[in-house]
């Protein structure tokens, strides 16, 4: 299936799935074109590497619907069947999350329910949680509150700081990421509200 990533910064987990594609782990995986909305994205040099093609829409001075419309005409032409949020930090508007309804996913960096939002890290460590993780989930129009499709887990340390945690998650995110996102090529995805049934073709 032909698929569209959208960035804003450093693109690792972008980095991580063609890793993967590349190494023959991805056969149903057709990283199509990316999409960034900083011109200053490490994403792009990674595309750069792994000749990807790639455009720059700047959200800034833009209206999310103008913005959106550049990037539904850019993946409308280019045939995108799932998009990919690769650290994406722009909301998405619920026009442009029905078009492509049930057929966008984002990776957070918690166990969801807990800890949605921008501060997973600070939030878990200020609770005191015992563990936090990671969450790929598809986008709806909520905040980090789409149907879960898989998480992995880590344990909180003593003195665990927000860099820490973070290092730890994101090992396990380019892990998940790429699984994910093959899953979704090659099986066929049944949802009813926030539950989710995969089965093979």
């Amino acid at each position: 299936m032909k698929v569209g990533v959208m960035a804003s910064g450093r693109g690792s987990n972008f980095q991580a799935i063609l890793k993967e594609k590349q190494n023959g782990n991805l056969p149903d995986v057709e990283i199509t074109h990316l999409i960034v909305n900083k011109k200053e994205s490490q994403a792009i040099e990674i595309a750069k590497e792994y000749n990807i093609p790639y455009n720059v829409v700047e959200s800034s001075g833009r209206t999310r619907t103008v913005f959106e419309k550049f990037v539904l005409d850019i993946f409308k032409e280019k045939n995108i069947e799932i998009i990919v949020l690769a650290g994406f930090m722009r909301i998405l508007t619920a026009n442009f999350i029905n078009i492509y309804k049930h057929k966008i996913i984002n990776i957070h960096p918690s166990l969801l329910p807990a800890f949605p939002g921008p501060h997973a890290h600070r939030d878990a460590i200020k609770f005191r949680a015992e563990k936090s993780g990671c969450t790929v989930h598809f986008v709806d129009e909520g905040v980090d509150s789409g149907p879960i499709i898989m998480q992995a887990s880590v344990y909180l340390e003593e003195g665990e700081t927000e860099n820490s945690l973070s290092a730890k998650i994101l090992i396990k995110e380019h892990q998940i990421f790429p699984k994910v996102l093959q899953l979704l090529c090659s099986s066929n995805i049944e949802i009813s509200g926030q539950n989710i049934k995969i089965s093979s073709d």
